[in-house]
């Protein structure tokens, strides 16, 4: 009856680490994933104000050839 319940025990313990480990990978890929999110978000703002410059200085343009006529 003790290495049944030994066994038990020991299965119970490999189910319980192999679930940390996973929770840990997955806690990883997330934070990752998080990571890679955040970046591409700073890289698209700074594209988006790049362009609003743009379109500042070509509206400026604009109303200056207009005001030239």
């Amino acid at each position: 009856m003790d290495k049944n319940i030994g066994e038990q025990l020991n299965k119970a313990y490999e189910a319980y680490r192999q679930a940390c480990v996973d929770r840990d990978h997955a806690v990883k890929e997330l934070q990752q994933k998080t990571e890679n999110y955040m970046q591409q978000i700073r890289e698209q703002q700074e594209e988006i104000e790049l362009q609003n410059s743009i379109i500042a200085k070509l509206k400026s343009q604009l109303a200056a050839l207009n005001a030239n006529r």
